[in-house]
């Protein structure tokens, strides 16, 4: 379902929403990211970019301390 994956597991804020910021820039309009990261204030953080940018959190999910977020990027 995702045209990228971004692997920020270990990483701690703001790095996660940083690194998807700048892959979410590299993708087509449309297109959605799968962001996999393992630090809790990502959940608060992926909802912020997506208010701040337009873009479209579509779901986000955790299992075994891995948060999952897919995005799709703005038109």
């Amino acid at each position: 379902m995702a045209d990228a994956t971004l692997d920020a597991r270990g990483l701690i804020c703001p790095m996660p929403v940083l690194k998807a910021r700048r892959a979410l820039k590299g993708l087509k309009p449309g297109a959605v990211l799968q962001v996999l990261a393992t630090d809790p204030a990502a959940k608060r953080d992926f909802i912020a970019l997506c208010e701040a940018t337009g873009d479209v959190l579509l779901e986000s999910g955790e299992a075994d301390g891995v948060l999952t977020f897919l995005i799709r990027r703005a038109a």
